[in-house]
């Protein structure tokens, strides 16, 4: 389904179907949690950019030289000393693990983003017709523009903050704080609710900060090429326009999103760290 075609189907159909999931699934979600559903899209290219990912930073720490760096191993070091950086000043203790987790972090989520470069018909249009499948099935390339996905990884995150809390508090300390910070041992029910709340609302938020402003990226790719399906001078004019525009900017909302989701995790490492 090419945006050329509008002839055949309108604007809402049109983004609707890009909009759509590969999933195991013909009826789409309608709750936040249906384990039932499997948005195959979204988990291949997750897997594919974390492989992508681990191969890269293998290939930089295989071939790096303790002379003059060439351009991509200078790249990685830079990348690596920035994030080690800022895991220090935000982590207090000990980072031989947290430092090289928040740096897959960020090249992760940053190659998954970046896949919002590619043409919004690649697939439905060249694609698919090469290898016999029909226009018609649904396929969305983003991992981070699925709620799923980035909820999934915001769990992820979690995991490793509770994990961290037990590690360096210990279990006994783990409930302590858990009962009686903020408030103190007699508000003890207030405590529990709020830090519940809080653990809660680091995972959501965490999450769904980064869908909502790589979907609305994905969403406006969507809006330019169907200006550029208007056939009109004005319209092809606007859509080379606002498309070389958008994607000149959208370099720079790729990598800050995924900064801003390293940082954060950085931070919750930190708390982690921290006892009240």
């Amino acid at each position: 389904m090419s945006a050329t075609e509008h002839a055949a189907v309108t604007p809402s159909e049109y983004i609707s179907h890009h909009l759509g999931h590969l999933s195991t699934s013909h009826i789409p979600q309608e709750s936040l949690w249906d384990m039932s559903i499997i948005n195959i899209d979204t988990l291949f290219w997750s897997i594919a950019c974390g492989v992508i990912g681990t191969l890269l930073m293998y290939l930089a720490a295989r071939k790096a030289t303790s002379g003059v760096p060439g351009r991509f191993q200078c790249a990685v070091e830079m990348l690596f000393e920035m994030v080690e950086n800022q895991a220090k000043s935000i982590v207090h203790g000990d980072i031989s693990f947290i430092a090289p987790m928040a740096l897959s972090v960020f090249v992760w989520v940053a190659l998954m983003n970046s896949l919002d470069f590619l043409p919004v018909d690649l697939f439905s249009q060249w694609i698919f017709p090469v290898l016999g499948i029909s226009a018609e099935t649904h396929h969305r390339v983003v991992p981070t523009a699925d709620l799923n996905g980035t909820l999934g990884i915001s769990i992820g995150v979690f995991v490793l903050m509770i994990y961290y809390s037990l590690k360096i508090k210990g279990f006994g300390g783990f409930l302590k704080e858990l009962f009686t910070a903020p408030f103190g041992p007699w508000l003890f029910p207030a405590n529990l609710a709020l830090n519940l709340v809080e653990y809660a609302a680091k995972t959501f938020s965490l999450g769904m900060r980064l869908f909502g402003n790589m979907f609305a990226g994905e969403l406006l790719f969507l809006l330019i090429a169907m200006l550029g399906a208007s056939e009109t001078v004005v319209g092809s004019v606007g859509h080379l326009v606002a498309g070389t525009g958008w994607a000149i900017f959208h370099i720079l909302v790729v990598l800050l999103q995924a900064f801003i989701f390293m940082m954060l995790t950085l931070v919750y490492m930190g708390q982690a760290h921290e006892a009240h």
